[in-house]
C-alpha cells in the first residue's frame, strides 16, 4: 500500500516591506512522503518570498514536470516556476525554456552543487537562485508542527521568522539574479 501524502495547515502572516505585501493567509499543503522537514519548510519560505494571488504549490516530487510553485496566467502560461532544492544545469534549463521568469531557492551544502552548475546557467536572462543556510533552516523547521503558524516578515532580503517557539533570522544569499 501507497504511503499517504501528509497535509499541513498552514496560517501565514506575511508582511513583505521589500514589496509593500501584507497579507494574512490560510492553506492547507500536503507534504508527499519522500519530502523532507526542510524541503517543506523551503516551499513555504519561497511561497512567502514570491507571493502572489495566483501563485500555487505544484505537485512537485509527484510529477517532475511541475515545479514546486508557480504562478500562471488565465490563459496557462507559466508567468513564475519556482523550484526549490539543487536541481542540475539540465532541469534549471528546461524550466527557463518554459516559464517567463523561473527561481530557485537552494539549500544544503552548496558548495559542490555551485561549482557544478551555476556556471552552466549563469547565461539564463530569466533565472535568479537564492541559497539559505542550512543551519538556520535545520533550526526553524526542527519538529514542524501539523498546524503551522507563521509571522513572516521580510525586510531588506533577510526573511524573520516568529512563530511558538520564537524568532529565527534566515538570510538569504542570491547568486544569480534578485528578487
Amino acid at each position: 500500500m501507497a504511503l499517504q501524502a501528509t497535509p499541513y495547515k498552514v496560517e501565514l502572516n506575511l508582511t513583505d516591506l521589500d514589496r509593500g505585501v501584507y497579507e494574512n493567509l490560510r492553506f492547507t499543503v500536503a507534504r508527499h512522503p519522500s519530502e523532507t522537514e526542510e524541503r517543506l519548510g523551503i516551499r513555504l519560505i519561497a511561497y512567502a518570498l514570491w507571493y502572489s494571488e495566483q501563485l500555487a504549490f505544484g505537485r512537485g516530487l509527484s510529477d517532475v514536470d511541475e515545479p514546486a510553485l508557480w504562478e500562471k496566467s488565465l490563459d496557462g502560461r507559466v508567468l513564475h516556476w519556482i523550484e526549490v532544492g539543487q536541481p542540475d544545469a539540465e532541469r534549471l534549463t528546461w524550466c527557463s525554456r518554459r516559464a517567463e521568469r523561473v527561481s530557485l531557492v537552494a539549500y544544503g551544502n552548496l558548495r559542490v552543487w555551485q561549482s557544478k552548475v551555476l556556471d552552466a546557467v549563469k547565461g539564463l536572462k530569466n533565472l535568479s537562485i537564492a541559497a539559505i543556510e542550512s543551519d538556520s533552516l535545520a533550526e526553524l523547521v526542527k519538529d514542524l508542527p501539523r498546524s503551522i503558524q507563521w509571522g513572516v516578515m521580510i525586510s531588506d532580503g533577510t526573511l524573520f521568522i516568529t512563530d511558538e517557539r520564537g524568532q529565527f533570522e534566515v538570510p538569504l544569499q542570491w547568486l544569480l539574479g534578485e528578487r
